[in-house]
């Protein structure tokens, strides 16, 4: 349960994959067949039809894995369901893709993987989808999806678009917003004061670490992968006025070597040192979410719905003393959050995409989405069901739905999209251990700027 809440955290690169970075769209013969649907919506427009599903066990899937038979109900549509364990998915998806087989219609994916899998053409575009009255329910209500999430999903793939521009290439399933878990008991003994600021959260997180007691002030990833990046680390250097690209035009500069930027990760870097765990470079989310369980750290800067399990009855030591806040705002009141949201996509090679269409509507719509949050489901994508069953969830959570109150309509994904994501991305974790080591903060990220302005722009 813990490794499949932090998904993002073990999900491998796909270095040699042989992934393209072409204009988009659908392979001619793979045509969007939302045009070809007509006359009045009907859940059973497809009755006695079948579709195959390709997901890797999550939280997201064990919620919505009982409600299978209620689509089938719904619709008269079977569906077979293919788990494939997270460390070996996302290779065995993008083979099946690159492949056009189409032998799954849906699968599951994070936004990230739109940058890969999108320029190919191997995601159909589901705005057209959306946008057909005949193909969509008028209760669907897309709108109702956070627009930080919808705009994730969707990009045109060319240098110097932001995201939010192109085709809807994903619906968001479930997400997590990065923010901070601290051990509410021990604050509250202590009369700690939350902080407001960055250097104040680093000078709380000194005051708070006694080696000798094995305690740590804050926890936060540190391993050699582009996870390390995207939770607290990139949450924060937003905050602080940092950007990791800037564009002129179709042309990429990195900008983590800026003033701002080397600021911000030197003392990082030396929070990590002075206040996180002794084995911070192998540090991903299962141990600093075990930290803060087991009591050892006092504070989590990661993923809400990572360390949210820790918080439930007899789930950890410390359940019952744990809270959430959003971690400090920069220095113009920001509170830039940079999220992860897993997604259902359609195989752009699947030859029966309305019925792929419904089952996506399905999933992702608001009946289905409330019934999955009663049980295990997260952060739930739309306002409607967060308002709803999910903050009736929240009694136990303390500072959870304020937190995410605060950072929702500020929480969006703070990369800049680019084909060459993933290897840019741990090419920076692997600078942050380098520094970590004790290279120059400022010739390091000069070395990583130099290096990644040329990979993303060849």
């Amino acid at each position: 349960m813990l490794a499949a809440m932090g998904g993002a955290a073990t999900v491998p690169m796909l270095y040699g994959c042989g992934v393209g970075t072409g204009g988009g769209g659908n392979d001619a013969g793979s045509a969007n067949g939302a045009g070809e649907v007509t006359g009045s919506f009907d859940w059973k427009a497809l009755k006695g039809q079948s579709i195959k599903i390709l997901q890797t066990p999550h939280p997201y899937q064990q919620a919505f894995q009982p409600l299978l038979k209620e689509f089938t109900e719904l619709t008269g549509i079977e569906v077979q369901a293919d788990l494939v364990a997270e460390a070996d998915y996302f290779t065995k998806l993008n083979t099946e893709l690159a492949g056009k087989t189409g032998a799954h219609d849906v699968f599951m994916t994070g936004a990230y993987f739109i940058w890969q899998y999108g320029p190919p053409g191997w995601m159909e575009d589901l705005k057209p989808w959306i946008e057909n009255s005949a193909a969509t329910s008028d209760e669907y209500d897309f709108e109702d999806i956070y627009e930080g999430l919808r705009t994730s999903t969707r990009w045109d793939f060319e240098k110097g678009s932001e995201l939010g521009t192109g085709g809807q290439w994903a619906i968001p399933w479930g997400f997590e917003t990065n923010v901070v878990a601290y051990n509410k008991k021990e604050f509250d003994a202590r009369g700690i004061a939350l902080p407001d600021t960055f250097d104040d959260f680093i000078q709380l997180a000194n005051d708070l670490t006694d080696r000798s007691q094995n305690r740590y002030g804050v926890a936060f990833r540190g391993s050699k992968s582009w996870a390390t990046i995207h939770p607290g680390f990139m949450t924060q250097f937003t905050r602080e006025g940092a950007k990791d690209y800037t564009a002129d035009g179709k042309t990429y500069t990195a900008a983590m070597n800026s003033d701002k930027a080397v600021d911000f990760t030197k003392k990082w870097v030396d929070l990590a040192k002075s206040a996180g765990p002794t084995s911070w470079t192998t540090y991903d989310y299962p141990q600093c979410t075990g930290d803060l369980g087991n009591g050892n750290a006092m504070m989590v800067y990661d993923a809400d719905s990572a360390t949210y399990p820790k918080q439930k009855a007899g789930a950890s030591a410390q359940a019952g003393n744990l809270a959430w806040y959003p971690g400090p705002a920069g220095p113009d009141g920001s509170y830039a959050t940079n999220l992860w949201t897993w997604s259902l996509a359609m195989n752009a090679a699947s030859k029966k995409k309305q019925a792929a269409w419904l089952f996506i509507q399905w999933a992702t719509g608001k009946e289905a989405m409330n019934k999955a949050t009663a049980s295990t489901f997260a952060d739930p994508v739309r306002a409607s069901v967060f308002d709803g069953s999910f903050k009736q969830t929240l009694g136990d959570f303390p500072g959870y739905l304020e937190t995410f109150e605060k950072v929702i309509d500020s929480t969006k994904i703070q990369f800049t999209p680019q084909t060459k994501f993933f290897e840019t991305t741990e090419d920076w974790a692997v600078a942050l251990q380098d520094i970590y080591s004790g290279a120059d903060a400022k010739s390091r990220l000069d070395e990583l700027a130099k290096a990644n302005t040329t990979k993303i722009n060849a």
